[in-house]
């Protein structure tokens, strides 16, 4: 049997890469580890000797460079030859799957988030660790290490929610949100602000039953499996739906569902229903963008139902999902454009990955550590009051982050801010 088999099938795109460099700046781990081995031109170079046979699968080395890949994707932004680097690394992991079995913790924290009344469970514990205090309370008394998961847990907490009569025409089609994990577990207020903020903007909201996780921890696990068997699962419950775009407001989810079309193309009985899904997925920040979005008063402006405005400093953090494997930019800063009473200001490095990247801080946090210290520090010197992004790992990771630090600095979702905006409003003009 070809145990390198998913890799083998993925030839095409590593024959692509003409090992230029010019990924190297873009790497995270490159910059933070200093090591060709841990760059994509150094891993692809990896992968190609896993191919040809000189060098073992087995060899804890060459698991030790992959494994250290964040999968931000950002090397496939700066890549001029368009080296499908994410589909590469996800195909390696498959392969080496086989070998070596994922780390134990791994291998608990995908078996959980697969078991839907377990992850229930987990979660609504964690929220009852955060709403008691214990969360933020042992983010000050641990050290740093063991600090930083309830640091992240601490920083999820959410204001009190807005409170306005969301209303619309529903003129802009059905749209269903794909409500999540993570999201709908620690970040519920900001599905319901997804859900207000679309229907005034013109859309109307469908619910879709038996959603499922969507797959995206276990495909860059290597578990692609369980990833297909999750995809079959929320294809099946959006396509009952019959919502015509399906919406997410997490950018990893998004990049996973998008390409749903790629992960089951061996699979007759599904690839063109997979591909048709992928199609009709769009981030909550693009058809915001496209609608306006309602309301356009800017923080040197003075509407009559919002108040003065504070000016409060907001910088954006372009998730990686979002940024590199999406490709979508402009959206969010259009719709942070939109909120009032915020002055944007510049975040340098803003699309450089915040060291999160699914499980990765859980299995390797000093890594992790690296990439996210230079973060922190663009962060202080952007003289920010709040950082905006849209994807909970990295609300958590800098979120966290932050609060280690001692920083009176917060991480919102963008569509928090606006939906804020339209509560203050009362209604939108």
């Amino acid at each position: 049997m070809n145990t390198l088999a998913p890799l083998q099938r993925a030839r095409a795109g590593l024959d692509s890469c003409v090992h230029c460099g010019f990924c190297l700046p873009a790497c995270p781990t490159y910059l933070a580890l200093e090591d060709e081995n841990d760059s994509p031109r150094g891993r692809l170079l990896l992968m190609g000797a896993l191919l040809d046979g000189s060098v073992n699968p087995d060899d804890p080395a060459v698991r030790r460079h992959l494994d250290q890949c964040l999968g931000c994707r950002g090397c496939e932004t700066a890549c001029p030859s368009g080296v499908p680097y994410g589909q590469l690394l996800e195909a390696t992991r498959e392969s080496l799957v086989t070998h070596r079995p994922l780390p134990l913790v791994a291998r608990l924290v995908l078996r959980l988030f697969a078991t839907e009344w377990a992850l229930r469970s987990v979660l609504a514990i964690a929220r009852l660790i955060r709403w008691s205090g214990i969360a933020a309370l042992l983010a000050r008394l641990l050290p740093a290490r063991l600090a930083m998961p309830f640091a992240m847990l601490a920083s999820s907490a959410r204001p009190a929610p807005a409170s306005y009569d969301a209303r619309g025409d529903g003129a802009r089609g059905t749209v269903s949100l794909l409500t999540g994990c993570v999201m709908e577990g620690l970040f519920t207020d900001v599905n319901r602000a997804t859900e207000r903020t679309l229907t005034v903007n013109g859309w109307k909201m469908r619910v879709t039953a038996d959603q499922r996780c969507c797959g995206a921890l276990h495909a860059h696990a290597g578990d692609a499996v369980m990833a297909r068997a999750l995809a079959r699962a929320n294809i099946a419950a959006f396509e009952r739906s019959g919502a015509e775009v399906v919406v997410l407001n997490s950018a990893g989810c998004g990049a996973m569902c998008r390409e749903y079309g790629h992960l089951l193309a061996d699979d007759s009985a599904w690839a063109d229903r997979a591909t048709a899904f992928g199609a009709k997925v769009r981030d909550v920040h693009q058809l915001l963008a496209s609608a306006g979005p309602a309301v356009r008063a800017g923080a040197d402006e003075r509407h009559p139902r919002l108040g003065t405005p504070v000016a409060t400093r907001v910088a954006y953090d372009a998730p990686c999902h979002l940024q590199h494997a999406q490709r979508i930019v402009d959206a969010p800063l259009a719709v942070l454009q939109a909120v009032s009473g915020i002055n944007l200001v510049p975040l340098a490095d803003s699309d450089q990955c915040c060291g999160s990247a699914g499980i990765f801080n859980l299995l390797l946090p000093d890594v992790a550590e690296r990439v996210l210290a230079p973060k922190l520090s663009r962060i202080v010197e952007s003289g920010a009051e709040i950082v905006a992004t849209g994807n909970p790992g990295c609300l958590m990771q800098i979120g966290g982050g932050l609060c280690l630090s001692g920083s009176a600095v917060t991480t919102r979702h963008p569509v928090e801010l606006l939906d804020e905006t339209y509560a203050r409003a009362e209604r939108p003009r």
